[in-house]
């Protein structure tokens, strides 16, 4: 179960004025690469919970005739771009990936987008408390995402069950699994950031049996959060 902060000295307390005027709790979830994040996300959206979902931002603010690709347009070159105006993402993959310094420019031009729009979206919440979903939630500092949310839930599994998972879901190669894995947090790393942990090596009544309990303390916290900033 969750220990309730003391809000008045609670990093709650002290948080920007969006997110005391929002009054919502913004739970973080994250977890790594066939950890059954999603899973997990579309059983809060079940209960009537708002995800907010930091891959689905980040592939809208780069979508055709936005600000943000225009931008990476004027810092690449127009072949960032396909024929059709869209963002050739194969073709700027693997220019970042063989220029680290290429990754640096367009992070500065894509994370200030990705967190304003997971902003908007946090102030358009009705729910009792948000979800906002991002694999590198904790490794993307630069984005962040994780200062706007007040706890983090991580979903955790071993290391060979994410293999499995990963190379079942989307027949990907060990090799590949395998430098998707390197660019994120190891287990016992991303699980020292976490508040709550799910460990997701059952099935899925098995994690939803876990996620109750959490839900229920995330509606509790959300109140008090209510009364806290009021």
């Amino acid at each position: 179960m969750i220990t309730m902060p003391n809000y008045a000295t609670s990093s709650i307390a002290a948080a920007s004025p969006t997110q005391r005027n929002n009054k919502t709790l913004v739970v973080g979830l994250t977890g790594g690469i066939g950890s059954g994040k999603t899973a997990v996300s579309d059983w809060f959206a079940a209960q009537g919970i708002d995800i907010i979902d930091a891959d689905v931002i980040a592939h809208k603010v780069v979508a055709k005739g936005s600000p943000t690709l225009r931008q990476i347009q004027k810092k690449f070159g127009d072949w960032a771009l396909t024929p059709t105006g869209e963002m050739d993402r194969a073709a700027v993959r693997t220019h970042v990936f063989t220029h680290p310094e290429a990754l640096i420019d367009l992070e500065a031009i894509t994370h200030p987008a990705i967190r304003e729009a997971a902003k908007a979206q946090l102030l358009a919440s009705t729910s009792p408390y948000a979800i906002l979903s991002a694999p590198l939630l904790i490794e993307g500092a630069e984005a962040g995402l994780a200062h706007l949310c007040q706890r983090i839930l991580v979903v955790d599994v071993t290391e060979d069950t994410q293999m499995t998972r990963a190379s079942l879901r989307d027949d990907q190669s060990v090799q590949k699994i395998k430098a998707i894995m390197s660019n994120q947090l190891s287990r016992d790393e991303r699980n020292r950031h976490a508040d709550d942990v799910v460990l997701n090596e059952g099935d899925l009544p098995t994690l939803y049996a876990k996620l109750e309990p959490l839900h229920q303390d995330y509606l509790t916290l959300a109140q008090q959060l209510k009364y806290a900033v009021e």
